[in-house]
């Protein structure tokens, strides 16, 4: 069990903490977008019954026809909420951070997934669960644009203490990537981004950062998963 002492001294424990929440706030937005999906189709059903439209109805399924505009909209809704609240600090103090792994059998759809390369550089750290480093950091030049693995919309893009400007975005497939210790972020909570597309510039901020670098996460179903068995660097 994590004690108090653990708490205060470890500064990977505040990491983590914060990253956990930026993962259970992006679940919350994503099951939010399934359900306006779902009365905005039965809307349209209704809809087409009443102008004798009834030839063929949508399906009343999960949130895989959700336009760009629509999930802007949402997450929009959602910009208020604080992924690292008082409400959520005081859960996380009542119980122990776990650190999960991947499953070694991820989803045909996260196999054939393309992702982008987020920076040109050098890794100088590799992901290691055992001494909880659930990223990837890159050292690159100065002032080094960093770019979007993948197309998604942008769930968090705040400064944190311990990472200094963070911004996440959420994917297709449950997936979701971390930029963290940026000196610049141009998103926010909301926007659209395309695979490829300039997010932040590389930096050294936050107390947890020993030089410019890029620390690179992706968590596949709340689980964290090394980039590098997926991205070619």
């Amino acid at each position: 069990m994590t004690t108090l002492l653990e708490k205060w001294f470890d500064p990977r424990y505040a990491q983590l903490q914060a990253t956990r929440d930026v993962i259970e706030l992006s679940m919350k937005v994503d099951s939010l977008e399934i359900e306006v999906d779902k009365k905005e189709q039965f809307i349209a059903n209704v809809k087409k019954i009443i102008s004798g439209e009834d030839d063929q109805f949508d399906q009343v399924e999960g949130s895989e026809n959700i336009e760009s505009g629509e999930i802007k909209e949402i997450v929009r809704s959602d910009e208020k909420i604080n992924p690292i609240d008082s409400q959520f600090r005081k859960e996380f103090e009542n119980r122990d951070v776990e650190l999960p792994t991947a499953s070694s059998a991820l989803s045909q759809e996260l196999q054939d997934f393309y992702l982008f390369k987020p920076v040109d550089g050098i890794i100088s750290d590799g992901f290691d669960p055992q001494e909880d480093h659930l990223a990837i950091d890159i050292v690159a030049k100065q002032d080094e644009p960093i770019k979007a693995v993948a197309d998604g919309t942008v769930v968090f893009s705040s400064w944190t203490q311990d990472s200094g400007y963070v911004i996440a975005i959420q994917h297709r497939g449950n997936l979701i990537s971390m930029y963290k210790h940026n000196s610049e972020l141009f998103k926010k909570v909301g926007n659209f981004v395309t695979a490829g597309e300039v997010i932040s510039i590389i930096g050294n901020t936050g107390e947890l950062t020993s030089g410019p670098h890029l620390h690179f996460e992706l968590w596949y179903d709340g689980n964290p998963i090394d980039p590098e068995e997926f991205i070619r660097f």
